[in-house]
């Protein structure tokens, strides 16, 4: 299995700040910052893992999650969703929309790496494997 990571945010710095983090364990970190195209990106690229920002240009990452899940091709792929707003309610949308993980900025190079090694080992998300 590989490790390669899509990267859907717009703010360089915390582009930058997960491709350290990400790169030095072995990742190989792709990177994408519009909303409105994001998912011919996941098609594209074909990640084994994707971090999500919530606000993006275009299209929110709750409506780019929700595509993904819809789509038999990716209702399985691990989906960590980054946000700002750390409200109970964004947290209730992103479980509700199927995320595998919801993460608050600021977050720690440990948390961030812990996080998506712990996504690689997961088992896929239920349903997505009854064929």
């Amino acid at each position: 299995m590989g490790k390669n990571v899509l990267l859907i945010e717009d703010e360089p710095n915390i582009i930058e700040a997960i491709r350290f983090i990400l790169s030095r364990d072995g990742w190989n970190v792709k990177t994408h910052s519009d909303g409105a195209n994001a998912i011919e990106a996941v098609r594209a690229k074909q990640p084994d893992i994707v971090i999500l920002d919530v606000m993006l240009p275009g299209k929110s990452g709750f409506d780019i999650l929700r595509e993904l899940r819809a789509d038999p091709a990716h209702a399985a792929l691990p989906i960590l969703m980054l946000t700002a707003r750390g409200q109970q309610k964004d947290r209730d949308m992103a479980q509700a929309a199927g995320v595998s993980v919801f993460m608050t900025k600021p977050f720690s190079n440990t948390e961030m790496l812990n996080a998506v090694n712990a996504l690689m080992s997961a088992p896929p998300v239920s349903g997505a494997d009854n064929e």
